[in-house]
């Protein structure tokens, strides 16, 4: 099963363990992990859905690319990291 996983930054604001769910597809991981973690579904996604512009989610350590859909396949095996976007300059 995938491993879903938060920064420390994130589980400073918010209670999100990392834990294994079932799932084909980064939407389905999340959702799978916001039936046992409902307050993480706000904080990470926005009310259309979409991650927010402010969270960023790797999947073995690269980028999703469907950040509204979130349609990103993943392997029994993966890792999917939650972590908030920095932006700076």
């Amino acid at each position: 099963m995938p491993t879903i996983r938060f920064t420390q930054n994130i589980q400073r604001h918010l209670a999100c363990p990392s834990r294994n769910v079932s799932g084909g597809t980064v939407r389905e991981a999340l959702e799978n992990y916001f039936r046992d973690h409902g307050a993480a579904r706000g904080y990470v996604l926005d009310d259309q859905g979409r991650l927010r512009h402010h969270m960023a989610v790797f999947v073995n350590g690269q980028q999703v690319g469907d950040r509204d859909k979130l349609g990103d396949a993943v392997s029994e095996a993966a890792t999917i990291d939650i972590v908030q976007a920095l932006s700076g300059g």
